[in-house]
């Protein structure tokens, strides 16, 4: 018999190509999710909340990178880094990411560039990210006639938002690119009106929502011009319906000023405020919460804590608080009641097709241990 080695080779080219194949085949099918025989029962969003990493300057332990610029360097580029690895499609950060409260705008727009220039890597690698106000970028301590002083929203710092800020809310063809998913329910004219829910100025690019799939986001500014710490309730409650009859399953809204304070240590006297100073409004906004069946994540108190405020009457609604992106904590050490109160934390969320829904939130210990699970839920 003769040996053919031409069509020996070719023969075993064909086998080591097809070997070739099935094992990228099957490398593929490892790198990526395995997608659900139900569709309904498959994530179609991940996103990651957090807000608060703003330093501050009266810090004396900052180093010379954190004194210029503000911002805790260290900690929110190992967030960054977390939330990219476990590839959450967007980041909705919370507000205080300057430090603001200046009438110096080369200081305001060094501030907002290193922040920018800290996200501009998680935008690129596939993260879109949706800031929110916060009274650090809206307000200013104001001197009154009685000698004290009290932080007001200021239209020069909304102007300087906007001037920083604006390209993210929202570029259509950028979001669809970096989450993959259409930009649905987007209107930049959808918000609040001059005229109700305390408003007096424009609110365009301040409150603002979108749909992601069955997923209705929707970022309020919980301080207005004219109207501190406030919700803009009616405007939240026509826009929940509206993304509800759209088809929406899953509500989730944004703001920097919580509903409800978490009081980790009943001995102190000097706490932070929120939307709780002005209470029937606070009220107000927690029933369109509760209706919606939706779930609060904000900042400004910079400690984590998850709650269901109106548990005792029956009430469902979590409010999230994870203003643990960097500040400096709430709870100074031996005053928290649980290790987390010390903890830089950031929430991951995972929404099916069907609506339901896996909270996760992650963080690190003040001394930049290593990254654990702090808590965990689902929502049916």
């Amino acid at each position: 018999m003769k040996f053919d080695a031409r069509g020996c080779t070719q023969a075993w080219r064909q086998v080591l190509i097809a070997f070739a194949a099935a094992a990228t085949l099957a490398a593929s099918a490892l790198a990526q999710p395995q997608a659900s025989a139900d569709p309904a029962s498959a994530v179609v969003f991940r996103f990651a909340t957090v807000g608060d990493s703003r330093q501050d300057p009266k810090n004396k332990s900052l180093d010379g990178q954190d004194r210029r610029w503000l911002q805790n360097t260290r900690v929110l580029a190992r967030m960054l880094e977390e939330i990219s690895a476990h590839r959450a499609q967007a980041l909705i950060f919370n507000g205080d990411m300057v430090m603001g409260y200046t009438h110096d705008q080369a200081q305001l727009e060094r501030e907002y560039a290193y922040w920018r220039g800290m996200v501009a890597g998680l935008m690129e690698r596939g993260t879109y990210v949706l800031p929110v106000p916060g009274n650090h970028e809206m307000q200013m301590p104001t001197p009154q006639p009685n000698g004290k002083s009290v932080k007001l929203a200021q239209p020069e710092l909304v102007d300087a938002w906007r001037a920083n800020m604006a390209d993210l809310i929202v570029d259509e063809a950028r979001w669809q690119r970096t989450t993959g998913l259409a930009l649905g329910g987007w209107n930049p004219d959808n918000n609040p009106a001059i005229g109700s829910d305390g408003v007096s100025s424009s609110q365009r690019q301040l409150s603002y929502s979108l749909d992601a799939g069955p997923v209705h986001i929707a970022v309020i500014n919980t301080d207005p011009v004219g109207h501190d710490s406030a919700a803009p309730v009616a405007w939240l409650r026509e826009d929940l319906a509206a993304a509800r009859a759209r088809g929406a399953k899953r509500f989730f809204v944004f703001g920097h000023k919580m509903a409800f304070s978490y009081d980790f240590n009943p001995h102190l006297a000097d706490k932070e405020t929120g939307l709780e100073v002005r209470p029937a409004e606070r009220e107000a906004f927690w029933d369109v919460i509760e209706a919606f069946g939706a779930t609060y994540f904000c900042g400004h108190e910079h400690i984590y804590h998850a709650s269901q405020p109106r548990a005792s009457d029956g009430g469902r609604a979590w409010q999230v608080i994870v203003g643990s992106g960097g500040s400096p904590f709430a709870a100074a050490p031996g005053e928290g009641s649980r290790a987390s109160d010390r903890m830089y934390a950031w929430a991951e969320v995972a929404v099916h097709g069907d609506g339901s829904t896996e909270i996760v939130v992650r963080g690190f210990d003040d001394h930049l241990g290593p990254t654990q699970v702090i808590e965990q839920w689902s929502l049916p």
